[in-house]
């Protein structure tokens, strides 16, 4: 079986940290979020994966090659952004000819995409949507659906009043190569809210599935992503740490006075300081240094950053390279960028994006 997975979106909710490389490409935990997505569906018994490309398109295949987790890739890149029908439409059309997989590539879920093609063949679709529930559903599109799982309608951004189930698009999608026809040419279409209303009563189901689901679109989304996955709510086979307990890469230095509390992660090359303080849901990626007395407390250190002297970094995420100033504070879901100096005793507000200069 073939999938589709879109990967040319800007990120522009991430930035500054999806200035330089793509956020399907983001590390989460020592790999590439894609590489979650990828598990996923070769556990649905995909063979080959063709990536609808946009934004930053190099370093997404210089990351995976042609071949990752057993799957077979392909690179399609968008001339221009053509929504998400479009994105699909492109990189579908003359290469794929029977019922496919669509997938958004920055979503991390753990359903199994199998239940679902399964479904859609059993009910002869020809397009099936994965739902998931949300708590908060006002922040979606909900999807209405009748009790034999055909879609009744969609609303958009709904009002207290107006929410009738928790149900959203979960980004997942089986879709008959038919369905490629309804997609227009020659502009941007979105699959949400142009193809998919269109395939009303017209063989278009849903199916509702539970486990794990997370857009991850913001940095608290991303930084939330790292600790669900420390802390085992995401179920994923590939090597990582056991639920709730410290990951520590046996090429990584790490001082015997430093404090790690479960469950963190420490990648290869990177290194820990005398008294420094790692708190839960921390991550240090590789060749990141914390210097002693340094406190992070649930935050993500990307690559080569270095976080000084008895700085603290609370839920917030440190770019790539980027060098945080001895007694430092920086707050919570606050994104230094890739690169950047914050000075000495300086203070970052929580929610602050501190970008490199000249880059927005």
């Amino acid at each position: 079986m073939d999938a589709v997975v879109l990967v040319g979106g800007e990120g522009t909710r991430l930035r500054p940290l999806t200035i330089e490389r793509p956020k399907p490409v983001l590390p989460l935990l020592g790999r590439p979020l894609l590489e979650y997505v990828l598990e996923r569906l070769a556990g649905a018994g995909v063979t080959r994966v063709i990536f609808g490309c946009g934004y930053l398109p190099d370093p997404i295949q210089a990351c995976f090659g042609e071949r990752a987790l057993g799957l077979a890739l392909e690179y399609v890149v968008e001339p221009r952004p053509m929504g998400t029908a479009g994105g699909i439409r492109h990189a579908a059309r003359g290469r794929i000819s029977d019922t496919f997989l669509a997938l958004n590539g920055d979503v991390l879920a753990d359903a199994p995409l199998a239940e679902l093609v399964a479904l859609h063949r059993e009910r002869g679709a020809s397009a099936t949507i994965a739902l998931s529930p949300v708590d908060d559903p006002s922040r979606y599109g909900l999807v209405r659906t009748a009790g034999d799982g055909s879609v009744l309608g969609f609303l958009e951004k709904p009002a207290p009043e107006e929410i009738d189930t928790d149900l959203i698009n979960a980004g997942a999608y089986v879709l008959e190569p038919s369905v490629l026809d309804l997609i227009e040419e020659g502009r941007a279409v979105s699959i949400e809210r142009e193809t998919f209303p269109a395939l009303i009563g017209a063989g278009l189901h849903a199916f509702a599935q539970s486990g794990y689901w997370s857009d991850v679109g913001t940095p608290e989304s991303y930084i939330a992503a790292h600790h669900d996955l420390l802390a085992g709510r995401i179920h994923s086979r590939l090597p990582g740490p056991l639920p709730g307990e410290r990951w520590i890469d046996e090429a990584a230095t790490v001082s015997p006075d430093a404090v790690l509390e479960a469950p963190c992660h420490i990648a290869a090359g990177a290194v820990v300081g005398a008294h420094a303080r790692l708190g839960a849901g921390s991550s240090v990626a590789a060749d990141a240094h914390i210097e002693s007395g340094a406190q992070l407390l649930g935050a993500v250190v990307q690559e080569r950053a270095r976080v000084g002297e008895s700085a603290i970094v609370e839920d917030a995420v440190v770019g790539p390279r980027a060098q945080i100033g001895a007694g430092a504070r920086i707050g919570p879901g606050a994104v230094v960028g890739p690169g950047v100096l914050i000075p000495d005793g300086a203070e970052v507000p929580g929610g602050e994006r501190v970008f490199p200069e000249g880059a927005r």
